[in-house]
């Protein structure tokens, strides 16, 4: 897929609303994401769907990412190596379909894993936005939703960008 269409109509385009602000995007309400992803998949997005809400350990995310994703079986089972898979994923060798508009990771309940492993959570969302901005090069449209039960949740800036809330709820009265 190519950049946006900067013809085209930007404005009711959910995808370049956010991917303008970076790639890794915070949710509160459920309702709200369950929009977004559903305009997403209307638009032909490779959705990835995680739980993050049930991962104790870091071991739990990788279980659940490697799975989703299809990594190789080499798969080291820690952060090193995600980032090496996700550049992978980027330019298309697997986990990502290539006649997708784009590939969009969600995450749901990570508030529950970020308070578990604060550093990690951290680091995962840094690796993700590394990687798409290696993405974007190619042309392959990475996206990664994270939606939050914690309307408070704030990130260290990913990819030297800030982690922001979406469009709906980006002011702190819409998320209370």
């Amino acid at each position: 897929m190519a950049s946006f269409d900067l013809d085209a109509d930007l404005a009711g385009d959910r995808a370049f609303r956010l991917a303008v602000n970076g790639p890794v995007t915070l949710f509160w309400r459920p309702e709200v994401l369950a929009e977004t992803t559903q305009w997403l998949a209307d638009h032909g997005y490779q959705l990835v769907r995680l739980d993050a809400g049930t991962w104790a350990t870091q071991a739990d995310f990788h279980r659940d990412v490697k799975a989703a994703l299809d990594f190789p079986d080499y798969y080291g089972h820690n952060l090193d190596a995600l980032n090496d898979c996700l550049r992978d994923v980027a330019r298309y060798e697997y986990g990502a379909a290539r006649d997708a508009t784009g590939t969009v990771l969600v995450f749901t309940g990570y508030d529950a894993f970020a308070g578990r492993e604060p550093r990690a959570a951290q680091v995962i969302l840094d690796i993700i936005a590394t990687a798409a901005r290696g993405a974007m090069l190619v042309g392959h449209r990475l996206l990664c939703l994270v939606q939050s039960n914690d309307a408070g949740i704030t990130f260290d800036g990913v990819g030297a960008t800030p982690v922001r809330w979406n469009p709906v709820e980006w002011r702190d009265d819409q998320r209370r």
